[in-house]
C-alpha cells in the first residue's frame, strides 16, 4: 500500500511503549479470544479457561514491568497503522454524506500484551477487537506475526489494513443501530440462532472492509488485494477450528467460513456499493 508521506490520523492512542494491565474480557474481536472460545464450545470449563486468561495477563504484567521505549520498526509500524486509519476516516466520511448522514471517527488503540478498554481487559490472544461502549479499536499488532505463523495468513501491509477497516467496520454497525439489534435480538434466540447473527454481523464487516478498499483503490499495491483475501481466509471460523482442534463445529462458527469472509470482502470491493452489504438478508 502507498502510505509514506500522507495523511496520518490523529486519532491515536499508542500504549505499546506502556506497562500493561486489565482483566480479561469475555469478548472478541477479528478472530475474538479463539482459545477460549473454541474450548467452551468443545464444553471447556467457564472459570477455568477465563483464570488461564487471567494468569497470563498477570505474567505479561510482571514481564513488561513499564514497557520498553519504541524501536524504529515500531515507530514506522504506527504510523502506518495511523495512515491507514486517516483512509477509513476519508472514506467513511465521504460513504455517510452521499447517505445525508454524518460520520463520527472511532480512535485506535494499539497495545502490547493486554489492555483495559471499556468492554473490559484483553490480552493479545483476543485478538483485535471493537469496543462499542468507548468506541475504540484495540490491536496489539504482534497478532499479524501468529496469523502467518499459527494460521497461515500470507501476511504483508495490507494484511493489517484489512484488519483495521474490518474493525472500523464494526465502529460502522454501531453508528448504523446494526449491532445494537443484533444483541437485543440474541437475547430472545437460541445460541445456534445467536451465533447465526453474530456471523452476519461479522460478514458485513468484512463487507465493509472491501468496500473501504474500493473507495481506498488509488492506494493499492500489486498483491496487496491477494494479502487481505488471506487473511480473510485465514480467520474463518472452520479454517480457525480444522488447525486448533482438526475438526470443525459448523453450530459454533460466529464469525463465518473462509470462503464466506473471501466472497463477502470481495463483494464489497468489487460493487464499492454500501447497499449490497446486506449479509442478514442474504444468509436467511
Amino acid at each position: 500500500m502507498k502510505w509514506e508521506g500522507r495523511r496520518q490520523s490523529t486519532n491515536m492512542e499508542d500504549r505499546r511503549g506502556m506497562g500493561t494491565g486489565g482483566k480479561v474480557m469475555a469478548g472478541g474481536g477479528l478472530i475474538g479470544v479463539v482459545f477460549l472460545i473454541i474450548q467452551l464450545f468443545m464444553g471447556g470449563d467457564n472459570a477455568q479457561l477465563i483464570q488461564e486468561l487471567q494468569n497470563q495477563v498477570q505474567q505479561q504484567q510482571t514481564e513488561t514491568g513499564a514497557g520498553e521505549p519504541l524501536s524504529a520498526e515500531d515507530q514506522k509500524m504506527g504510523e502506518y497503522v495511523a495512515t491507514v486509519l486517516a483512509d477509513t476516516e476519508d472514506v467513511w466520511h465521504r460513504i455517510f454524506e452521499e447517505n445525508g448522514m454524518t460520520y463520527v471517527e472511532p480512535k485506535l488503540v494499539l497495545f502490547r500484551g493486554s489492555v483495559q478498554s471499556a468492554c473490559g481487559g484483553a490480552t493479545s490472544a483476543s485478538g483485535p477487537f471493537y469496543c462499542p461502549g468507548d468506541q475504540k479499536v484495540y490491536m496489539d499488532l504482534d497478532f499479524f506475526d501468529e496469523l502467518q505463523t499459527r494460521f497461515g495468513a500470507q501476511g504483508g501491509d495490507y494484511a493489517i489494513a484489512y484488519v483495521i477497516a474490518h474493525e472500523v467496520g464494526h465502529h460502522v454497525q454501531t453508528l448504523l443501530g446494526t449491532s445494537g439489534k443484533v444483541r437485543q435480538l440474541q437475547q430472545s434466540l437460541t445460541k445456534t440462532e445467536g451465533n447465526k447473527l453474530s456471523v452476519s454481523l461479522e460478514l458485513q464487516a468484512d463487507f465493509y472492509a472491501g468496500l473501504w478498499t474500493h473507495y481506498n483503490s488509488n492506494y493499492l499495491d500489486e498483491g496487496d488485494i491477494e494479502e487481505a483475501l488471506s487473511a480473510a481466509q485465514a480467520v474463518g471460523d472452520d479454517a480457525i477450528q480444522k488447525k486448533m482442534q482438526g475438526h470443525v463445529v459448523p453450530d459454533s462458527f460466529t464469525h463465518g467460513t473462509s470462503e464466506q469472509r473471501v466472497k463477502w470482502f470481495g463483494k464489497g470491493f468489487k460493487s464499492g456499493d454500501i447497499k449490497q452489504g446486506d449479509t442478514f438478508k442474504a444468509l436467511n
